[in-house]
């Protein structure tokens, strides 16, 4: 009897000691709850852009080469914006777990304003140099004269597009970080469904359209984003969000409070700009292997892996709310466990997506991409197989990140990518692309493993907690 007392002890102990180390279900629910309509959301998009990279891709790899590099520009932009509402979020967040509309209309305000003036100035550059920008990333190809007439005709059109995202962007954040993502989902989700329709008419001229072929698809871009940008306006003026700030509220921001997220988004910047020009320095490197198959090939791969990284977003927000609102209400050991507990799903996360997703890629390639030539499905199957390796990893390193800005410690970010891509990062491509032959797919493979360190280097830096810090006071 004693042996069994003993032991339902020792199971009990061991019982606790796993909870607090990873958590208890209920947390997880709650985590999930936030988690899963953003991760949704990331799904639809993702999905939208795999038919969409289908319907290109039936035009040829040029065609889709010259789309996908046009995109990755676009994605630059996306990540510019995102800085900036990551910057506001970080006050969003805290000043919602305050209770503090007043606080959070100014964080919104910082967001929207600065927002559409970077898109502006990037909407001017994309339509002064749009041949210019498209050759950067092609240098060496073999095809690069076609890759690039194609896509800077499609840059100049699709750059219409970049205001009214970055106002949709602005308050999809917003929602998010008061804990109501269920609107982003279903408004984005709507304007997905547009641009595919968009594509299927324009690009092939289906129902007496026009065949207009890649410029279609800017046609369908233009018309989901000012759908978007239209429907978010409209719900967060009428439902009277508690963060949005119409156009005469708008300009009346605390001058501090504007100098505090200045502060800490030129550190997000640097992290994330360091981290944007790593991965189009590989891309430079890596597409100088060949032809349109490689840039094609590639491209398409990361049109797949955009439906695993759909976790990245849902842990970004879960750790936003349930970090950021502990803090901002003064609850600074609960956000400490929070923090812990998200770290571990993270790693299960992505354990859990990555295993069964090297059975779904090795159907989805030939069915999606069966016009690209056989180079370029390999190429692209390639990528995809590495990234599901690391992607574990990934949502490990997201979670840590996220962890530190939801404190509005962002200095964590900027000292970790600036330091690893600078010394590690940008020399190994360089090296690995002038003086190897080695393919695009190990090239990438081997670079990726610097974002070990960056995990090492992360963990370092949050254990000095400068992360928990309440914002809202004082």
């Amino acid at each position: 009897m004693k042996f069994h007392h003993d032991g339902e002890k020792s199971a009990g102990f061991f019982s606790k000691h796993i909870k607090s180390r990873i958590g208890t279900w209920s947390f997880y629910r709650q985590a999930l709850s936030i988690a899963l309509p953003v991760m949704l959301q990331s799904f639809i998009m993702s999905m939208v852009s795999l038919v969409d990279n289908f319907m290109v891709a039936g035009l040829g790899d040029v065609s889709m080469a010259a789309v996908n590099v046009t995109n990755h520009l676009f994605f630059v932009f996306f990540v510019i914006i995102n800085t900036i509402c990551q910057a506001g979020g970080i006050y969003i967040a805290q000043f919602n777990g305050a209770k503090d509309s007043d606080g959070m209309k100014n964080a919104y305000s910082f967001k929207a304003i600065f927002a559409v003036s970077i898109s502006i100035l990037c909407f001017a550059v994309c339509r002064i140099f749009p041949f210019d920008l498209i050759s950067i990333l092609t240098v060496n190809n073999e095809a690069q004269t076609e890759i690039a007439a194609v896509g800077s005709s499609y840059l100049t059109l699709v750059s219409w597009a970049f205001i009214p995202t970055a106002i949709s962007l602005s308050i999809a954040t917003s929602f998010r970080e008061i804990a109501r993502p269920k609107i982003p989902l279903i408004i984005s989700g709507i304007a997905a469904v547009i641009n595919t329709i968009g594509n299927w008419i324009l690009i092939y001229g289906n129902l007496g359209a026009p065949r207009l072929e890649v410029i279609g698809a800017g046609y369908a871009t233009i018309i989901a984003r000012t759908f978007e940008v239209i429907a978010f306006l409209i719900y967060a003026h009428h439902s009277k969000a508690p963060f949005f700030a119409d156009i005469k509220r708008l300009f009346i921001i605390k001058k501090k409070l504007v100098a505090e997220i200045f502060a800490k988004s030129g550190m997000i910047f640097a992290s994330e700009i360091s981290w944007v020009a790593s991965e189009t320095l590989m891309i430079a490197m890596y597409n100088r292997r060949g032809g349109a198959e490689v840039v094609a090939g590639m491209a398409a791969g990361w049109t797949i892996a955009n439906i695993f990284f759909l976790l990245f977003g849902g842990l970004w927000t879960a750790s936003s709310i349930l970090v950021g609102g502990a803090l901002g209400a003064g609850k600074l050991d609960e956000a400490r466990q929070r923090a812990r507990w998200l770290k571990w799903g993270g790693i299960i996360g992505g354990i859990v997506l990555a295993l069964p997703g090297f059975f779904l890629v090795s159907a989805i390639i030939p069915l999606v991409f069966y016009n690209l030539s056989a180079e370029a499905r390999s190429n692209c199957f390639g990528l995809v197989s590495v990234i599901l390796v690391y992607l574990p990893l990934w949502c490990f390193l997201n979670v840590q990140f996220a962890i530190s800005r939801a404190g509005g410690d962002t200095a964590m970010g900027m000292y970790t990518d600036v330091s690893v891509n600078v010394l590690l990062f940008a020399p190994g491509a360089v090296l690995l692309s002038l003086f190897t032959n080695i393919a695009p797919v190990p090239m990438f493979a081997i670079l990726k493993l610097t974002d070990i360190v960056k995990v090492f280097v992360a963990r370092y830096l949050l254990k000095k907690e400068k992360w928990v810090k309440n914002l809202t006071e004082g």
